[in-house]
This record gives C-alpha cells, sequence and structure tokens, in this order.
C-alpha cells in the first residue's frame, strides 16, 4: 500500500465479497452499496459508509459501518462495526446468542484498556470482535478469518 500527498490514499484491490448472516463482512463500494450502506463519508485516507436499522442474528436494530481503503472507496472493506447509540448493553445480547450457538470466547488485553471478547466457531469464515472496555461507544465487529490483522486471543 502507497500513500502519495494530494492522492486518495493507500491503494489496494477490493477484497473478494463475504456476507454472514446477511451482513456484508468484505467485499467492494459497490457491494456496501448493493447492500444498502450509501450515506458514505470521504476524509484523506478511506471512506466511512454507514447504515442505521441493521439487526444482527435477531438483534438491533443497531447503527453499522464499512470503512473503506481509499477516499473513493475503491479499495473496498474487510469488516463491519456495528453499535447502538445509546444502550452501551444491547451488544451483549448477541454475545449471549453466539454462546448459545457452540462459539467459543476468549479475551484480549489487560486491566481496563483495549480489551475485547474475541468470538470464533471453527469452521466459520468471520470472528466477531466486542469491546469490553471503550471510550464513546461499545462497538461489535465482524471480521473475515483471513484478516490477521486484528487482535487475537
Amino acid at each position: 500500500m502507497g500513500l502519495v500527498p494530494g492522492c486518495r490514499g493507500p491503494t489496494r484491490p477490493p477484497p473478494p465479497p463475504l456476507t454472514y448472516e446477511g451482513l456484508p463482512v468484505a467485499g467492494s463500494l459497490a457491494e456496501a452499496r448493493k447492500a444498502g450502506f450509501t450515506d458514505c463519508r470521504p476524509d484523506t485516507i478511506e471512506m466511512r459508509c454507514r447504515k442505521a436499522g441493521v439487526m444482527f442474528l435477531g438483534h438491533g436494530p443497531f447503527n453499522a459501518a464499512l470503512d473503506l481503503v481509499g477516499s473513493d472507496g475503491a479499495g473496498g472493506f474487510d469488516e463491519i462495526t456495528l453499535w447502538h447509540d445509546w444502550d452501551q448493553n444491547a451488544l451483549f445480547a448477541i454475545a449471549t446468542t453466539l454462546e448459545q450457538r457452540g462459539w467459543k470466547t476468549c479475551y484480549t488485553g489487560e486491566g481496563s484498556k483495549g480489551d475485547q471478547a474475541i468470538y470464533t466457531r471453527h469452521g466459520l469464515p468471520v470472528r466477531v470482535s466486542m469491546d469490553l472496555s471503550y471510550f464513546g461507544k461499545r462497538r461489535l465487529r465482524i471480521i473475515p478469518a483471513w484478516n490477521k490483522r486484528e487482535p487475537l486471543c
């Protein structure tokens, strides 16, 4: 990936499309828009596309965002972020459902900074990461299994 002043930010080809439980987890800007993520705002290095009213595993509605590489979004996205504007505990219902469905849980971090619960299930193409400690809004991210940039336990 390169960054040239005055250009559209880092570049890469978009990752292959991936959906899980009806939500886009990886793909191109076109796939994000097709899934209803049409409120897009670029900055100098990425584009964030948002959608309200998102349901996941029967819970919600949540707000959701896809962060695409490049200010024009040409590099695509490789995770989806969910949050609730005023109920910071709403995401725990998803965690309970994952555990009931046999997902395993592990935890990152020590003390009160950066701790996340990571949910995995053998054979599935995604993992789920939920903030336990947070500043602002608690978030839950659905991440492709191949995305190794994100913390693992």
